[in-house]
């Protein structure tokens, strides 16, 4: 049986006759209905936010798997959280089969090797409280499988993210985050869809883990790393609009205190750099335990 993700698109069908304007008209349309297919699955991804964060909560980290482009989105996705929230590069992991070379360049072959998914899950030296994420369209090659199979035999929070509603990785999966969002515009092209799919749904569990853990006050990144002048700013503009704060004690507070949170418990405690790291800690960062 051909599953949906494989199968021609009736829509696109004569998508090599179209113009420039209407190639992107096509793709949009398409793209319209991965939204659509992710508002159907909501109480699931919701359910998986709440259980990562638990876990977090308790040392557990998270780890991403996956091949081709799938692995190249938990790259894209777990890289991304140390500058945004300001935590270890250790608590969200990717690893992507093939290894290094695969994030530049195909090695079509590897989502077929258990071995790999044995190799990968060893390095990540998961603990029974740590949470394991295996992507895949189809959800079918060896690699995601057999990561989610060794996950479920260590303890771990097993998730498989999809776009097939019977993908062999359903077996292993605690959780099953599938987004059914039919034919690609090109058949079989699941970095379309699917991809797109997959990079949305990533974006959920780990924005949503972080939240929980308390990284934002209201939708402020509190923890970002200030590391450039475009951060600098951002991070200025936090302080100010959470304080009320003017520029110059924004500026000067942010310069000693060299972190979003700790500058805005200084000026609305009225309080040294030392006192407000440990109100901070007190409050295990939350920032709104302190500013209510």
């Amino acid at each position: 049986m051909i599953i949906n993700t494989e199968k021609s698109n009736p829509q696109t069908v004569d998508i090599d006759l179209a113009d420039g304007q209407k190639i992107a008209e096509m793709i949009n349309v398409e793209d319209m209905k991965v939204a659509v297919a992710i508002q159907k699955i909501l109480p699931q991804i919701g359910n998986a936010i709440e259980k990562i964060a638990e876990r977090m909560q308790n040392g557990g980290r998270m780890a991403y798997f996956g091949s081709g482009t799938s692995g190249r989105i938990g790259i894209l996705d777990a890289s991304e959280m140390p500058p945004t929230f300001g935590v270890s590069p250790t608590l969200i992991q990717a690893y992507i089969s093939g290894g290094e070379k695969a994030v530049r360049y195909a090695v079509e072959n590897a989502e077929d090797r258990a071995d790999l998914a044995e190799e990968d899950f060893a390095a990540f030296k998961a603990e029974p409280q740590d949470i394991v994420v295996a992507i895949s369209a189809s959800g079918n090659p060896l690699y995601g499988v057999k990561v989610l199979e060794l996950a479920r035999q260590k303890g771990c929070l097993s998730i498989g993210i999809t776009s097939n509603p019977n993908a062999a990785l359903k077996e292993f999966a605690d959780i099953l985050l599938c987004a059914e969002v039919g034919p690609e515009v090109i058949t079989g092209s699941s970095r379309m869809k699917s991809g797109t799919a997959q990079k949305m749904i990533v974006n959920m569990l780990s924005t949503g883990a972080m939240i929980k853990l308390g990284k934002t006050y209201h939708n402020y990144m509190i923890d970002v790393q200030i590391h450039n002048a475009k951060l600098y700013e951002r991070a200025n503009r936090f302080v100010r609009e959470i304080t009320g704060a003017d520029e110059q004690t924004a500026k000067a507070t942010l310069d000693e205190a060299k972190h979003v949170a700790t500058a805005c418990v200084m000026i609305a405690k009225n309080c040294d750099k030392i006192t407000a790291q440990k109100l901070l800690q007190q409050n295990g960062g939350i920032l709104r335990k302190i500013l209510k």
